[in-house]
Parts: C-alpha cells; sequence; structure tokens
C-alpha cells in the first residue's frame, strides 16, 4: 500500500482516532466509506466554552510559568505534534482531527480576566497567554478576544506572555507596544523548522517560517521583547537546523531562545506515528526510533525534568548544538524579567469593544 498516497493534505492529523473516555466508538465494517465520513474536508466548527473561571493555575514543576489563559480550546494550526492535543477528549472530541476542526470558544474570557483582576487579596503575576493552544488562531481575526484580554492588561498594567505562531499578532502592537513601554510583555514566537516542505505538513494551517521571522522583526522594531521559541525538535526531522533558526532568529531582532524536545503523550503517539509514515514514508522508522532513543526507549516520557529535555546521548548532543548555536548567535540573550508592581485592581470595569 502506498501511504504517500494516502497522504490528507490541509490538516495535521491523518485520522480521527476513538476517544479513551467514551463508550462508542467508530468501527470499520466496510472498507468503502469509512475513511471518507471520518477524514472528508469538513468545515471548522466552533462550540462555546462558560467556564467560571480563566486564569489556569499551572503546578508542573518544569514549566516556567505558573498562570496562564488560554481563550480557544483545539486548535486550526493542526500541529502534528502538539501536546494541547489530549486535552481535547475531555470534551469529548478525539485528539486527531477533531483537534483541528471542533474549537471551544471562550467568549466570556475578558470579563472574567477582568473579575479575577478585582478580586480581593489578587497579586500581580505573569500571565501566559497560549500556554496550550496558540490565542491567536484563525478564529482571533473575527472575534478579538485576545485583543481584548490585552486590553485588560493594559489599562491594569498587568504582565502578560504570548506565545505564538501567528502573524496575526502584528494588528496589536498598538496595545504591546505601551505594555513594552512600562516592561509588561514578552512575546514568544514558535519557529522549528526553516523548511516550508516540512512546515506545510508538520503544521498545515500556520505562517511561514518566513513570515515568522517578519513578526519577529516587526515587534523588535516596535521595542516588544521577543524570544525564540524553537520546539519542539523533533530528531530526524528539524534537529539539524537548530543553528540555521537561531541564527535567522537572531538576525530578524530575537533578544533569547529555547527549546524542548518532542514528547508524544497519550494518544498523540499513534497520531504522531500514522502521521510521519504517510508523510515520510522512507525516514518514518529512523524518526521514531531516534525519539524513542531520546526518551530512555519510549515515544513518551512523563518524568517531571526529563520529559521536555529528553535524556540519552542523542538528547545531549542536541542539547550542545542549541547552546553552541545560541552562545554564537546570542551572546548577550538575557531573560526577560516582567514588572509586577505597577498593577492596579479596579482601573476601570467598562471593557473596550473592538
Amino acid at each position: 500500500m502506498d501511504l504517500a498516497a494516502e497522504y490528507f493534505k490541509g490538516r495535521g492529523s491523518q485520522v480521527n482516532p476513538n476517544n479513551k473516555f467514551l463508550e462508542k466508538k467508530y468501527a470499520s465494517l466496510f472498507e468503502e466509506g469509512i475513511d471518507e465520513e471520518m477524514l472528508g474536508d469538513e468545515k471548522t466548527k466552533f462550540f462555546s466554552d462558560n467556564p467560571k473561571k480563566i486564569i489556569s493555575q499551572n503546578k508542573s514543576p518544569d514549566i516556567s510559568f505558573m498562570r496562564s489563559i488560554n481563550p480557544y480550546q483545539g486548535c486550526e494550526h493542526g500541529c502534528i505534534y502538539c501536546y494541547a492535543r489530549n486535552s481535547h477528549e475531555y470534551w469529548g472530541f478525539s485528539a486527531g482531527l477533531d483537534f483541528e476542526r471542533k474549537i471551544m470558544v471562550k467568549h466570556q474570557a475578558p470579563q472574567l480576566l477582568e473579575k479575577a483582576f478585582n478580586a480581593k487579596n489578587y497579586e500581580a503575576q505573569t500571565i501566559v497567554l497560549s500556554g496550550n493552544t496558540d490565542c491567536y488562531q484563525p478564529i482571533e481575526r473575527k472575534l478579538k478576544i485576545t485583543r481584548s484580554l490585552l486590553d485588560i492588561f493594559r489599562r491594569y498594567h498587568h504582565p502578560v506572555s504570548l506565545i505564538t505562531k501567528n502573524n496575526l499578532i502584528l494588528r496589536d502592537c498598538d496595545i504591546l507596544k505601551e505594555l513594552a513601554d512600562e516592561n509588561l510583555v514578552s512575546v514568544a514566537i514558535s519557529i522549528n523548522s526553516l523548511n516550508e516542505e516540512l512546515r506545510q505538513k508538520m503544521e498545515p494551517r500556520t505562517v511561514t517560517a518566513k513570515g515568522r521571522l517578519k513578526v519577529i522583526e516587526k515587534l523588535s522594531n516596535a521595542g516588544i521583547p521577543v524570544m525564540l521559541m524553537c520546539a519542539p525538535i523533533i530528531p530526524g526531522l528539524n534537529s539539524e537546523e537548530i543553528p540555521q533558526i537561531i541564527k535567522a532568529a537572531a538576525d530578524a531582532g530575537a533578544r533569547t531562545a529555547s527549546f524542548t524536545m518532542v514528547r508524544l503523550n497519550g494518544a498523540i503517539g499513534d497520531i504522531f506515528a500514522d502521521w510521519v509514515k504517510k508523510a515520510y514514508p522512507d525516514r518514518a522508522d529512523k524518526v521514531l526510533h531516534s525519539i524513542m532513543e531520546t526518551h530512555g526507549g519510549r515515544l513518551n516520557d512523563s518524568d517531571w525534568g526529563s520529559r521536555m529535555k529528553g535524556n540519552g546521548v542523542l538528547a545531549q548532543s542536541i542539547h550542545s548544538l542549541f547552546r553552541m548555536a545560541k552562545n554564537r548567535y546570542m551572546p548577550e540573550a538575557v531573560s526577560l524579567e516582567l514588572r509586577t508592581d505597577l498593577f492596579r485592581p479596579n482601573s476601570g470595569r467598562q471593557l473596550n469593544l473592538f
């Protein structure tokens, strides 16, 4: 069977696996029709989520931030490796194609954030936008939830950090510039390959690497501090590109860089394995074995500290390559520390409408 011929273009996942929390499952009784039903070019659908609070508290000791906000759950970008895919199963959806085309929207996020800021005894601490899924995915262009959130951070003089791979962030340069003037914002732009053919398969609905470098340049020129997020590194696919990516980001104005190793936890392991066998059948086994080599013989390592860094000889060589490239192209790299002492509660409850 020619797996490459079956490659499903336009989406990251090539399958829509069963949700392990559901009793009822799809079963292929007849070969004809089932793939069309489950994979067909279904349009993205949006569902409303109405949480009671919007700030998530992180308790993982190997993650640098403690608080995050995700105005959207699920992500139309469709990155095949995304660790957030597993969380979609808690909504009754699949971690595969459902994650990319069934998006939960938190319309009340701005109101909930302002309520949190005005709560008694609230203490300011940097909040990360996109700790799970991108806050600048395509629907944001219409809904402007992220922009409304940024306006609240601006009015309350509260520190915020953003992670994205979408150039839509440039729309909000006016607010970001005001935050940057008070050292209240930092931006991480995710780039893990300069290879456009790989990007189209691995991150099918994202901005090109060239476009993201332009984002770094424009934000940096506006005085907004930018970090390169070189993640995830997938040995055998993009690991050799690390020096070129860091140099390109540094030339565009990025002040520092970080990286993580790919970890295929939960349902993502099977989804990724299926994808790589269809997208790159000639080197799929090598890629999977290399990933396993960096995680103690498994596709996923759940141990704190090593799960995102990897271990073993191959992982250490990647760490060394990253460190040498960063020292060479970003010799003055420093961590981007934000201020928390400017926070002003009760800074006006009237939300701006965009």
